[in-house]
């Protein structure tokens, strides 16, 4: 029986679709959504819908198996991904303490919405907040130097991932395409941004933490030319494509989102940087988080780095709760990095994951701008230090700038869940090694 015949049959044994632990249910969805953008889909759903009727049938598990193997999804890196998740969750003992489903629970995390799925991320911010605006406008590019309960405002967000989405990409509305507006059935949106205060926030996030098989999160801490809209979708879009199975969480820092705004991202990040350090604090003494996953993108990461660096040193029994590091496209300068951030990251739990690129146009400009070589460039000057596991994501991104290569490519993102998932370091993923003077890093298999 091939993967992902298995995993529905296995999902119907456990009540699916109807009647299954919410994680099975949740998962069992995701797969029947990345399975519905074929164009047999008709005839595949149908092929479930007999094995939900009677999923002991020997004659039925083929049939199943045959229409997958007709339309080709097996060869289809999303779909497999999305039945891996779905028996994951299955091998794994389904939390029974009452404690859980006493709590006040937070609105499902992972919803399936007529043509499209509706994922709920968490945030914490320093951005002004604009009373009364839009979602999308709810938080602006300027710091919050007003309130008087301190520089962060925390809540949630529900993000929508269209029915055909394709693993990786940040679909949007397009004026090639005659689209004026967003629309959830074939878009990524942001369909809601409700702020909350402190103790709800973590009440909420405490929650879906415990209910989780691993009691796992993730925060990510965007970069650069970045709202707050496209934080909250990018975050989803990643917690989806990953199959996370826990709480996504965003930290936005005052980024202008706007290009000719660079020098005040820079000042906006360093800026940003003790409240990012307070919140991680707060976020892994208060949730009970047994895996936290950090991912930092290209100027954000100079907030992650010594954020992680001043809390291992501070408080490092709090800091080992850090499961992964992950730093992709570091917009560093990569003498200060191997000098001074990464011996201060030396304590963590794991070593450091960096992807660099020899291709990344918004690094190179960074580089004109600063001088000397970003930490996130490969090539020649591939930054190989102890500690830090590099490797070298170069050709695996398709976007104009070349520097979103973290989840806007198929390659990258499945490296990341092997990461996140089974914890796999570099030698036990899809990855070659590089041998050099200056010591090994990877790079992606052909």
């Amino acid at each position: 029986m091939d993967l992902i015949t298995s995993a529905v049959v296995a999902a119907i044994e456990h009540g699916a679709p109807r009647h299954a632990p919410q994680a099975v249910a949740s998962h069992y969805e995701r797969l029947k959504l990345a399975i519905a953008k074929f164009d047999s889909a008709a005839a595949i759903l149908a092929a479930i819908a007999a094995l939900e009727a009677e999923p002991a049938s020997p004659q039925l598990q083929l049939a199943l198996s045959a229409a997958l193997s007709a339309a080709k999804v097996p060869d289809d890196m999303e779909t497999l991904f999305a039945a891996q998740g779905l028996l994951d969750v299955l091998q794994r003992p389904f939390p029974q303490a009452p404690e859980v489903e006493a709590a006040p629970a937070p609105a499902d995390k992972s919803t399936v919405v007529s043509n499209y799925a509706v994922v709920k991320v968490y945030f914490a911010t320093d951005r002004q907040r604009d009373v009364g605006k839009p979602p999308a406008q709810r938080f602006s590019g300027e710091r919050n130097i007003m309130s008087g309960n301190g520089p962060l405002a925390y809540g949630s967000c529900d993000i929508s991932i269209p029915r055909d989405h394709r693993m990786g990409q940040l679909e949007s509305p397009s004026l090639w395409r005659l689209e004026f507006r967003d629309d959830p059935a074939k878009h990524v949106v942001l369909l809601s941004a409700e702020v909350q205060d402190r103790d709800n926030f973590f009440a909420a996030l405490k929650t879906q933490i415990r209910a989780a098989a691993g009691k796992s999160a993730f925060i990510f801490i965007h970069g650069y030319n970045v709202t707050f809209e496209d934080a909250a979708r990018r975050t989803g879009q990643m917690a989806y494509d990953l199959g996370f199975d826990g709480a996504p969480v965003f930290y936005s820092w005052p980024s202008r989102g706007d290009v000719a705004s660079y020098t005040i991202d820079e000042n906006n990040i360093e800026w940003s940087t003790p409240h990012l350090t307070a919140f991680l604090a707060d976020f892994l003494a208060s949730t009970e988080a047994a895996q936290v996953y950090l991912v930092g993108h290209s100027m954000g990461n100079r907030g992650l780095a010594r954020a992680v660096a001043d809390l291992l040193a501070a408080q490092p029994q709090l800091a080992q709760k850090i499961t992964e590091i992950i730093l992709s496209a570091p917009d560093i300068d990569a003498a200060i990095f191997k000098h001074t951030i990464a011996p201060a990251l030396a304590q963590a739990r794991n070593p450091v994951t960096l992807y660099a690129s020899s291709q990344d146009l918004a690094l190179a400009a960074s580089k004109v701008v600063h001088g000397y070589p970003r930490a996130g460039d490969s090539g020649a000057g591939m930054l190989i230090v102890a500690g830090v596991e590099t490797i070298d994501a170069t050709g695996v991104d398709t976007s104009f700038m070349k520097h979103s290569y973290f989840a806007e490519k198929r390659s990258a993102l499945s490296d990341m869940f092997y990461l996140i998932r089974n914890q796999a370091r570099a030698d036990q993923r899809f990855l070659d090694p590089v041998d050099t003077p200056a010591g090994r890093y990877w790079t992606f298999k052909p």
